[in-house]
């Protein structure tokens, strides 16, 4: 898809052979690369059952009853497309890069939004995007095919960070409007409540979605670099305070600490995927290192 900034051909390249197949069952009708709940008549076995009177005795396999005397019928797994939703903070904390040069937060989790439609979209599951602050955005609705990825990658090329951040609302939103268990992916910073997070993403695993979550911070944000009297400001409320690294840098990266850890267990108790992307890594090395991981799980 030539023209995207976000569409990278390195990306692609380092991770053309993953695949993001959902752990959990899910609703389609496709045939595709997930499993369904549907059993059918045409694809993959799954096991052997007993016969009950009245049922159609076509399923009856007759080789089973030759050998056992029994009646058994024969049950198949459909395999499935999925629904796939691509949740993006576009809040104004995503603006921030710690470099001139480097790409801020939002730019990062947009090429990641942008590849993760590719391959979706590429492996035939209908995929949609919703960009969110502290409420819904934009959204276009789960869909097929190069027309609709290229309608994503338009939305991502024109997408700028403002307003607060609000997890609670945007995504229980989303929630709500989910009829069919899919795939939910959320690239966020997760500057918020953490609890506003685990409230969220309760509801969704209530529904049955299998969820991801890409936890995009800077560089800056993760190591505290700086080492001279630095005035920092709320990219959200413009509050700002001056503070010498010296004294807080220890304390900064214990809370660092602490706040990762409640957002990983966050994560781990309703199950959900944790993937932490440092916006200086690589994100080609850092997604094909997850989905490699991911894939292993599966």
């Amino acid at each position: 898809m030539a023209g995207s900034p976000y569409l990278s051909t390195e990306v692609l390249a380092r991770v053309s052979n993953m695949q993001l197949l959902a752990k959990t069952v899910v609703e389609g009708f496709l045939l595709g690369l997930h499993r369904s709940p549907f059993h059918g008549s045409s694809v993959e076995f799954s096991e052997y059952r007993q016969y009950t009177a009245g049922e159609e005795i076509k399923h009856i396999d007759w080789k089973v009853y030759a050998k056992t005397d029994r009646y058994y019928i024969k049950r198949f797994e459909a395999e499935t497309n999925l629904s796939c939703h691509i949740l993006l903070d576009a809040s104004a904390s995503m603006s921030y890069s710690s470099r001139e040069d480097g790409l801020s937060k939002l730019q990062y989790g947009a090429s990641l939004a942008a590849c993760l439609a590719y391959f979706m979209i590429g492996q035939r599951d209908s995929t949609g995007l919703t960009v969110f602050d502290s409420k819904i955005r934009s959204a276009l609705p789960p869909r097929l095919g190069p027309t609709h990825l290229q309608r994503i990658l338009t939305e991502l090329d024109g997408i700028t960070a403002g307003g607060d951040t609000n997890l609670a609302a945007p995504l229980n939103t989303m929630a709500e409007g989910l009829k069919r268990r899919g795939l939910v992916i959320i690239i966020s910073d997760l500057l918020d409540n953490v609890e506003n997070l685990r409230s969220a993403l309760s509801r969704f695993r209530f529904q049955g979605h299998d969820l991801i979550i890409f936890h995009i911070l800077d560089d800056a944000e993760l190591t505290f670099p700086f080492d001279t009297l630095t005035e920092f400001t709320d990219l959200e409320t413009a509050q700002s305070t001056i503070v010498s690294p010296t004294g807080m840098k220890a304390v900064y990266l214990r809370e660092l600490k602490k706040y990762l850890g409640d957002v990983q267990k966050a994560c781990a108790d309703v199950k959900a995927d944790y993937g932490l992307f440092n916006t200086q890594s690589p994100l080609e090395l850092a997604l094909s290192e997850y989905l490699h991981r991911r894939s292993r799980l599966n």
